[in-house]
């Protein structure tokens, strides 16, 4: 058989019901689709061959070890035979026309031989489905933050326009296999956040342009897995934050600055207001991170 036109690889971790949400949403009947899921040692290992078995047309590959979101993508890369690799969160749903609108960014990629990654409109999944997601603005070289174009606001098909955006969204990123060949694997050493926007980084400087294209929405039911407010987000965006800066900063200058604003400035302030807030564990998480960023620990917890 021919190879497919497209392959969905998402990660399952203790989430069967968000990954069986995602998948009654698609299309497994079609032959230009391959679905890949990758069970990252959910606590119940019987997640995945209830996966297998609920879902026959679905490639379900179970790891024994949590190898974290790039490790657990990167797992599926190996298993995926598309000619464009799309990497989904399990806590996402397809609009019931999702195939056909992702035919459009795959015509996108087709069209455009400079872009090697387009990222569909994203919408949260609840009351009026307000945008999550219609592109990034830059980080700030000191601060590393920037905003998520239209967050929160009323679709009104404002964002209708497709344009160039800096980094993709790690929960719908569609990938032309040969510019991943090209830029290579995500980075497993952020293991949970971040990745995203240093594999964007791996692409841009491999040549290719990352876009936002609303000819698809993904409907997004944001922090299923890790939770919106847990200790464990707090630890990863702390320690990741400053990997990031390590890995992406070409400023001597700029590096070290943005080290002191994070280090002396905002995780003290963190830290002060989780006691504030009656929030132990995650000061703990705060000041964890940061000393496994010096340490030049393994993401792994």
């Amino acid at each position: 058989m021919a190879d497919p036109l497209v392959s969905i690889i998402t990660i399952n971790y203790n989430g069967f019901d968000y990954t069986s949400a995602l998948l009654n949403t698609l299309p497994l009947d079609n032959p230009q689709l391959e679905v890949v899921i990758v069970d990252n040692a959910s606590s119940n290992p019987k997640e995945a061959l209830e996966l297998e078995h609920e879902y026959p047309k679905a490639k379900v590959i179970r790891s024994q070890l949590n190898l974290g979101f790039a490790g657990g993508n990167n797992l599926g890369v190996q298993h995926a035979h598309g000619q464009y690799l799309f990497f989904l969160n399990n806590d996402t749903e397809f609009p019931s026309d999702g195939w056909e609108q992702l035919q459009q960014l795959t015509g996108f990629l087709r069209q455009h031989p400079q872009v090697g990654v387009v990222c569909p409109k994203i919408r949260f999944a609840w009351e009026d489905h307000p945008i999550q997601f219609a592109g990034y603005t830059p980080l700030s070289p000191i601060t590393m933050r920037n905003h998520s174009i239209g967050f929160g606001e009323k679709d009104q098909d404002q964002y209708n326009t497709s344009h160039p955006t800096p980094y993709a969204h790690g929960a719908a990123m569609l990938v032309k296999r040969e510019a991943l060949e090209r830029a290579g694997l995500m980075p497993e050493c952020f293991f949970l956040y971040y990745e995203e926007l240093d594999w964007s980084m791996m692409f841009r400087r491999a040549g290719y342009e990352i876009w936002y294209n609303p000819s698809l929405t993904i409907y997004h039911k944001e922090s299923a897995t890790t939770g919106q407010n847990s200790p464990l987000r707090t630890y990863y965006i702390t320690r990741n934050r400053l990997l990031f800066v390590r890995r992406n900063s070409t400023s001597f200058v700029k590096r070290w600055l943005s080290y002191a604003y994070l280090m002396f400035l905002v995780a003290p302030r963190d830290v002060f207001r989780h006691l504030l807030a009656c929030h132990p564990a995650h000061a703990r998480s705060t000041l964890r991170g940061i000393y496994h960023f010096l340490r030049g620990r393994d993401g792994r917890l």
